[in-house]
């Protein structure tokens, strides 16, 4: 089979061959830039090349530029895997999953199933295409980056744009939304879309059914809106978006989290002079919502099964080494050949399990962050978190103190501030 081909550890291997040229041409577009703000990477997470070649290209844009800002537009496959052909996505989706968590500062998901969806229901297409497909994403990209390309006095950054919807650094993937969703050969046809008010965009953009993130099964009222950016296109006055936001407080139409601001942001954006356009009003909501984690919580499913079976792990040659350092095979070489040959495949797949274990752990931690942003107490489990870290950082400065004085002043110089007052902080209270 083909698609047993398509692993991850192939794309990341690939990677490895590939990574010179790619980045002179990543390089000279970096020194030619005025004033570079970050990357935007645009992936697939089931395939080979989107899970392994995109993985490997975040891990080194982090490393080669580590203060610039890397945001994602990661598509998730299908909710089902009937309908995929690639039989061992849910091993790519969990393992590019861990360097999304740890390597980009924003990811918008985009679901297959959702997108699919739409093509089907507001399009009204059987079988949509790969072609529709990519216009949707293509349509969201084109909205998100607006306020970029035609700035204004607020959101006119990367950063200003990704900061307001980012509350803590786990928590940075977004959900979006789109209305209207006319078909593409219909964007110049008057006919083909109504009239549409500022306060029908932004009630719209809440509806699930134009959400870019399956909600099939989904109660969204049981979830919260931990920030929301609405991206209002077109000729609109502030005065009608003042209203239109009044109206959705009164009526209650968004559930926010109870430890943060419950608003509703708006950035007003120009449409683009080259694209015809028969609607006066568009609009693209940016979202970190809590409901997102039951897309990972589906892909953790699908990666459970397949696990649980031990199917198509002989396909995955990324195992790190460093993982079990007393599992090596080479100790045993005075053992009879056939033994040999046995302890090297028995070490071999432990390493490879427990290598996808420490994959899956990170994305569970992920779905129960989301889970207790819910909570009123989220604030407190946080700082707890701070504290416990700082903790263990006073006691290895204290062991390191006591056991090589000599390196202290370069030790301490080249750390940041605030552990260092903080552990002596702790040694004069006790």
């Amino acid at each position: 089979m083909e698609a047993v081909l398509e692993t991850r550890a192939k794309g990341y291997s690939l990677g490895e061959t590939v990574q010179e040229e790619i980045f002179d041409i990543i390089d000279r577009e970096a020194d030619g830039s005025d004033s570079l703000e970050g990357f935007m990477l645009t992936h697939s997470v089931a395939g080979g090349t989107g899970s392994g070649l995109g993985s490997y290209f975040l891990e080194r844009l982090n490393d080669r530029y580590p203060k610039k800002l890397v945001q994602t537009y990661s598509v998730f496959p299908h909710q089902s895997n009937e309908t995929s052909d690639v039989v061992v996505q849910p091993y790519n989706t969990v393992l590019t999953m861990k360097r999304l968590i740890e390597n980009a500062d924003c990811v918008v998901v985009l679901d297959n199933t959702a997108l699919n969806r739409i093509a089907s229901e507001r399009l009204q297409m059987d079988k949509p295409d790969v072609t529709i497909v990519n216009q949707l994403v293509s349509q969201i990209m084109s909205a998100s980056t607006s306020t970029l390309r035609y700035p204004g006095y607020m959101n006119n950054d990367l950063i200003g744009l990704v900061s307001c919807l980012i509350p803590t650094p786990r928590l940075h993937f977004l959900m979006t939304g789109y209305t209207p969703i006319v078909a593409f050969d219909k964007q110049a046809v008057s006919s083909a879309v109504r009239k549409t008010t500022v306060l029908d965009v932004m009630r719209r953009l809440l509806q699930p059914q134009n959400m870019m993130v399956s909600t099939t099964g989904i109660r969204m009222d049981t979830h919260k809106y931990i920030s929301m950016l609405n991206i209002i296109q077109g000729d609109v006055d502030a005065t009608q978006v003042h209203k239109s936001l009044q109206r959705i407080r009164e009526r209650r139409q968004a559930s926010f989290i109870p430890w943060g601001p419950a608003s509703i942001q708006v950035a007003l954006s120009k449409k683009s002079p080259y694209v015809p356009s028969a609607h006066r009003v568009s609009g693209l909501m940016l979202a970190n919502h809590t409901s997102i984690r039951n897309v990972f919580k589906n892909s953790v499913d699908n990666f459970d099964k397949l696990r649980n079976r031990m199917a198509f792990l002989r396909s995955f040659k990324e195992v790190s080494t460093n993982i079990v350092d007393e599992l090596d095979a080479s100790r045993y070489t005075d053992t009879p050949p056939l033994l040999f040959l046995f302890l090297s495949l028995f070490i071999e797949r432990v390493k490879l399990h427990m290598h996808m274990c420490l994959f899956r752990e990170c994305v569970a931690d992920l779905i129960d962050e989301y889970e207790a942003a819910e909570r009123p107490d989220y604030i407190d489990v946080c700082v707890f978190r701070i504290c416990a870290c700082l903790d263990v950082y006073a006691c290895f400065c204290t062991q390191f103190m006591k056991q090589s004085p000599q390196y202290c002043p370069l030790f301490f110089s080249r750390c940041s501030t605030f552990p260092g007052m903080y552990m002596r902080r702790r040694e004069t209270t006790n």
